[in-house]
């Protein structure tokens, strides 16, 4: 929200009061307390009216700073904050000058001027990361719209800002105004389904405001050297994130908000789905399996959407018995195929559902004010929403999941959770709903993901989540939503994408080919090379089937051709998925997380970095024509051999079978034995690719296993024409060394190998 008209005056109706002086500071073993008058104390009869603000600066894990500013301290409910699992008490230092207080955690310190002249400078180092200076903390009264407080943190010359959640608008924030707050509004528009309230800088530090309900952020929309974040109320948090880089930053997030667990080897395999309102039953599934094996098309999960429930009935979790008569055998009968199981479920019951009348008896729903059934027609016709807050609420509706479990089901797609009321309404813990319509999502996620926790194990434990907030990456997959069927949907799409990762989310998937309208060819085949090169892959759509050989004949070949390519790289992809879990770093990741001292990284956004070691540019154009920029170094395409010079553009024109995609220089890439499924023995059969390995250098690598850990860590070494691989960790079987296409011997179960190849 903006409180000013220009530089100098106020909006109508508004009454400001900015931090101008620290009067007192008490400086305690762990943390800094602040009394911040909002005009200079020049003699006693200045103490006797406010408004002032207390600060209080704490860390809640090393690198990290806490700033907690309140005005009154006792007039609102508590808030609701980000959940943050992995805080601690790490050790911290305070001091005090005459001039000065300052706190320091780790290489993180803030320090407070006392006395006239409002400062507050976070370093890192001696490097000035951002401040909060004249006129940046304030509490602001807005006659007709209630009491706000506002800080505004200082942006240098060329910093940009980065994050904020899925957000599809342009991928750098400057100039935006952005409104925290979970929407059903499709990629097209500024709402998003995943608000995180956290901003990364370009500069090498991150800020994540510490508040559930909504807040607003000015990005150089306000005042165009800061940030501000504002909200409703009468305290304010937030946390400043120590780098020195963007990956150290996303590290110190996740470790406080907490990272994702490791999704299994299954779900990096091809998802297919029944698509939203085409027409199905059993014998329309089954004939989209059989095409799919008769095309020699890799499938692993099958999914159903809404429609295997009867209309009008969502959610009651019971198959419609007109399409599907005998669910069980069904299940088995897929499962024969090798396949898993995805169901679309959402978190509200409609009023036809037979779950209704029971839920509303047992006050299982959200309730009005006055105590009856909260109800909408938005969406499903009279339908309540379950009230997560109340854990007999939850375990109703987890049982009704695990039934579907026991029957067979492998996973669920837990769609919506946006429209969730924030006003009068009330919840079974007495939460407040303005609070609690962000966090909605989340707890409705971490049900799900419970369930299948507690049922299948978390080795195998997956949700195809579209909504959540932040620390929702502890419950993956998510997908972006509903997209449309065109290019500038797809550049959208990944625009969503690199912000959301850039918020700590490790894993992240999209609808091939776009959710809404019917996919022209040059659109669904350029989108089925960016699926599949995406942390998770999903072929979706609203009202038409999403099947290649609908679109054309090459499709098939494109769809062929790029699931087998990502299943070969599994043994790489996992080992980058395990990584993501152990530091918080996404597997789809932006160019300037990956690259941040490259100033030509810092605006990309229509390329990624798939790990360090794989750079995508989808094509987003019907000729095939693509324009990518390439760090420093001699790149390899990965499909042709050729090789590029880096710290410069290129302009390529790709077919449908290609696309620029290059792997790093110095690369060893672990390239698996298999083509067919996701899930397979990576360490059997595999063969290491050396890319660009400069002579007297060597370059680690990692082989992931299925069942989610590192089969083999090594090295390879190169002197003159001579390559040596050397296992450090674990063992390979019947693997290769293959430099420029040629290949070593196999070798059984050898600890090293030693080879040299023709120059």
């Amino acid at each position: 929200m903006k409180f000013t008209d220009g530089q100098w005056m106020l909006q109508p109706g508004v009454a400001a009061h900015y931090a101008s002086e620290a009067y007192a500071v008490e400086v305690h073993e762990d943390r800094l307390v602040i009394l911040a008058t909002t005009r200079p104390i020049k003699h006693r009869g200045d103490t006797l009216q406010g408004p002032t603000l207390t600060l209080t600066l704490s860390s809640p894990i090393e690198g990290a700073i806490r700033v907690h500013v309140e005005h009154f301290s006792a007039s609102q409910a508590p808030r609701l904050h980000v959940p943050m699992p992995g805080k601690t008490r790490p050790q911290v230092s305070t001091s005090e000058t005459e001039t000065h207080a300052r706190l320091q955690s780790g290489a993180l310190s803030v320090e407070i001027r006392k006395g006239e002249g409002w400062s507050l400078v976070f370093r890192e180092g001696d490097q000035v990361l951002t401040r909060s200076d004249w006129r940046a903390l304030g509490y602001v009264q807005h006659a007709g719209h209630g009491n706000f407080m506002h800080e505004q943190l200082q942006l240098g010359v060329g910093e940009y800002v980065y994050g904020l959640g899925e957000r599809f608008t342009p991928w750098i924030k400057n100039g935006q105004v952005v409104e925290n707050s979970n929407r059903d509004g499709g990629t097209a528009c500024e709402q998003a389904y995943k608000s995180v309230p956290f901003y990364l800088s370009s500069r090498g530090y991150g800020v994540l405001v510490d508040e559930a309900g909504p807040v607003s952020f000015e990005v150089a929309s306000e005042k165009t050297t800061r940030v501000q974040f504002s909200r409703e109320g009468e305290s304010l948090s937030y946390v400043v994130f120590a780098g020195p880089k963007p990956k150290d930053v996303i590290a110190r997030l996740t470790a406080l908000t907490g990272r994702a667990p490791l999704p299994p080897a299954w779900s990096f395999g091809l998802w297919m789905t029944t698509s939203f309102t085409t027409q199905y039953d059993e014998a329309t599934a089954t004939h989209f399996i059989d095409e799919m094996k008769r095309r020699e098309l890799p499938l692993a999960v099958f999914h159903f959407d809404c429609f295997w429930m009867r209309e009008f009935q969502w959610c009651d979790f019971q198959w419609d018995p007109r399409g599907f008569p005998d669910p069980e055998g069904m299940l088995a009968r897929l499962h024969g195929r090798g396949l898993k199981i995805s169901l679309w479920i959402n978190p509200y019951i409609a009023q036809r559902s037979p779950l209704f009348a029971e839920g509303a008896r047992e006050g299982f729903f959200i309730k009005r004010s006055n105590g009856q059934v909260f109800q909408t027609d938005q969406w499903q016709p009279g339908m309540a929403i379950v009230d997560f807050s109340n854990p007999a609420a939850k375990a109703w509706y987890q049982d009704h999941l695990r039934r579907l479990l026991k029957m067979g089901v492998d996973c669920f797609k837990t769609d919506f959770g946006e429209r969730i009321p924030s006003e009068g309404v009330s919840y079974h813990d007495g939460s407040d709903p303005v609070e609690m319509h962000n966090l909605y999502a989340l707890h409705y996620n971490e049900a799900v993901f419970e369930l299948l926790k507690e049922e299948r194990g978390l080795a195998e434990a997956v949700v195809f989540a579209r909504s959540t907030y932040a620390s929702g990456q502890r419950f993956p997959v998510h997908w972006g939503g509903d997209c449309w069927s065109n290019f500038e949907s797809m550049a959208e799409s990944l625009r969503g994408g690199l912000s959301l990762t850039s918020c700590g989310f490790a894993f992240w998937s999209h609808d091939i080919g776009g959710f809404e309208g019917n996919p022209p060819p040059a659109v669904y085949k350029r989108w089925i090379q960016f699926g599949l090169l995406s942390s998770h892959s999903r072929l979706h759509g609203s009202s038409s089937y999403r099947v290649p050989w609908l679109v054309d004949e090459e499709s098939c070949d494109v769809l062929r051709a790029f699931t087998r390519l990502k299943q070969r790289l599994m043994p790489y992809l996992y080992a980058e998925a395990i990584a993501a879990t152990q530091t918080g770093v996404p597997m789809m990741r932006a160019m300037v997380v990956e690259h941040p001292d490259d100033p030509a990284c810092a605006t990309l956004d229509r390329q990624y970095q798939l790990g360090p070691a794989l750079l995508v540019a989808p094509v987003f154009s019907e000729d095939g024509e693509v324009d990518f920029y390439l760090p420093e170094g001699r790149w390899t395409h990965l499909l042709s051999g050729e090789v590029k010079a880096g710290g410069r553009w290129h302009r390529e024109k790709h077919d449908f079978l290609s696309l620029p995609l290059y792997v790093a220089p110095g690369t060893v890439l672990p390239w698996g034995a298999e083509a067919e499924r996701p899930d397979y023995d990576y360490a059997d059969g595999v063969c290491l690719r050396v890319f660009q390995l400069d002579d007297g250098a060597s370059s680690a690598f990692e082989v992931a296993s299925p069942e989610g850990r590192i089969a083999a860590r090594g090295r390879v070494s190169r002197t003159g024409e001579r390559y040596t691989a050397e296992l450090t960790e674990g063992a390979l079987h019947h693997w290769c060394i293959e430099v420029g296409g040629q290949r070593s011997p196999s070798e059984a179960t050898a600890s090293s190998l030693v080879w040299t190849r023709n120059a």
